[in-house]
């Protein structure tokens, strides 16, 4: 049998000698296999990036309208709190339990004393849930005054009271519009003659306004809906198989960002070399698109990451199943149940201004506001003061949404204004804070009876990684315009280095 002309050639070799050149013919025989290898990465590489293209241009060009939209292109609107007379402002002659006997209205779920075009009225909510006004000076109703009030307040808001009012309609549902964000239902939207086209969302029940749009807002909420939150899958599917498609395109870049950063790892060396023989021979470098999509890759890699982990976690946490929400707390209160009367609740006029009914614990309480804005709960049978009444109302309440799997002693705080947690897209304040020994904290508004939010566990490491990673909340410190610019300036270098790779994919054709 023959032997092997390396193996001969090695035999008459010192030792040391021939253990490199067997290293070297190892690695030259290698070589080919490895260089197959890396072909096949680097394609794989290429499929997975072009897979991801479309969601790329989408999802960032979608982003780019939200810092216009939400900051330096929001519409102006000269008042977005409205500012609740006091009851010694409204003057009201009428007691409540005078206009229920009046009109025979025997059951409510509750009442609010308002004060709009000059006369004082009180807002009664039936065992129906519809609204209806009554004069608090002559008892009488009001044709449409829930429509009348919803106007009242959007012309408040928008300071305008001469412009046409275009449509006027009851929205009990969430659109692309109105979105979730906006948590408040239901709400009136009030349309106006004008040509911005400004709507204007307005809850009567609490006198405040939800949001409001111009035609500018509202073609950057088209945009973003659908390019950036996909809703036009919905119709295709449903929102499962919505959110399972974006995060399959979101696996797909990180995959392609994953593989990217591994190609530069392993042909660095080779991408050096050709530089360097590109140099020495005094060659153009042809090959500058590549050079810059890896260059830029590298760069905003991190950044990448961040918008990835954080969009894919917020896309696992609205796929989980979660059991239903309850229904809104709904009271009804019989007539007989209101001895005290609403107008001598041992709480000067000039102190009051808002007053409402709280039924809880076998009890009937006028739920009264000061202009402190701290929510004092008088017994309507015999005007004896609660104490601690607003948190022993939210114990009651949470106990009511409870899922009866929290346990122990709940520790209750007021919050007066937005943290981290309690973002401002909750909408309401203030609220109590119930929370529990096992972390999950619960937000209620009392003077409405709802759920704000609830956050636990997973929600809440969502939530923030979504505001921190997602909407840049760590750069709050250099202030909204700035933060905005950085995330726009991320946005552009992702989209730059995903164009750039098509660039260089067309150019290898």
């Amino acid at each position: 049998m023959a032997i092997p002309t390396t193996q001969v050639r090695h035999a008459r070799l010192p030792w040391a000698l021939t253990t490199h050149l067997q290293k070297t013919d190892m690695k030259e025989a290698a070589a080919p296999a490895n260089r197959a290898a890396k072909r096949k990465f680097y394609k794989w590489h290429r499929i997975i990036g072009l897979t991801a293209l479309v969601p790329v241009i989408f999802w960032t060009l979608s982003g780019l309208s939200h810092p216009f939209m939400s900051n330096w292109f929001r519409p102006f609107i000269p008042v977005e709190v409205y500012k609740q007379p006091l009851q010694s402002e409204i003057k009201p002659t009428l007691s409540i339990q005078q206009v229920l006997d009046q009109n025979h209205i025997a059951q409510l779920r509750n009442f609010s004393l308002i004060g709009f075009n000059k006369t004082p009225y009180y807002q009664v909510i039936g065992t129906d849930s519809t609204y209806n006004y009554y004069s608090a000076l002559t008892g009488r109703v009001l044709p449409g005054g829930d429509q009348q009030y919803a106007i009242y307040l959007a012309r408040y808001f928008t300071q305008d009271s001469t412009s046409a009012i275009k449509s006027i309609k009851l929205q009990k549902t969430f659109d692309g519009q109105y979105q979730p964000i906006n948590h408040l239902l239901p709400v009136w939207k009030v349309s106006f003659n004008r040509a911005n086209g400004m709507d204007v969302y307005v809850e009567t029940a609490q006198s405040r306004m939800g949001t409001f749009n111009n035609n500018l807002r509202k073609n950057f909420l088209w945009l973003f809906e659908q390019f950036h939150t996909w809703q036009f899958l919905v119709a295709i599917g449903g929102n499962t198989f919505r959110l399972v498609i974006m995060l399959v395109l979101v696996t797909c870049m990180f995959l392609a960002m994953l593989s990217g950063l591994i190609v530069y790892g392993l042909f660095w060396k080779n991408f050096k070399s050709v530089i360097e023989k590109h140099k020495q021979k005094g060659i153009a470098d042809r090959r500058f698109i590549h050079r810059y999509h890896r260059q830029t890759g590298l760069t905003i890699s991190f950044i990448l990451f961040m918008f990835l982990v954080s969009g894919a976690f917020h896309i696992i946490v609205q796929l989980r199943e979660t059991d239903p929400q309850k229904a809104d707390f709904g009271q009804v209160i019989n007539r007989p149940e209101l001895t005290i009367s609403n107008l001598h609740p041992a709480v000067a006029d000039s102190l009051i201004k808002r007053v409402g009914l709280a039924k809880f614990n076998g009890h009937t309480y006028y739920q009264i506001t000061n202009k402190k804005k701290q929510i004092i709960y008088v017994d309507a049978a015999n005007g004896a003061g609660l104490p601690n009444g607003d948190e022993q109302f939210a114990r009651f309440l949470s106990n009511y949404y409870g899922d009866g799997k929290t346990t122990g002693e709940p520790k209750i705080s007021r919050i007066g204004q937005f943290d981290n947690e309690y973002g401002f897209i909750n909408k309401r304040l203030p609220v109590q804070k119930i929370a529990y020994p096992n972390g999950e904290n619960w937000y209620i508004e009392t003077t409405s009876a709802k759920l704000a939010t609830k956050v636990a566990g997973i929600d809440r490491a969502e939530g923030l990684s979504f505001i921190f990673l997602h909407k840049f909340f760590w750069m709050t410190w250099a202030g909204k315009d700035i933060r905005d610019m950085v995330s726009i300036l991320a946005a552009l270098t992702v989209l730059l280095t995903s164009l750039l790779g098509f660039a260089s994919f067309i150019k290898n054709k």
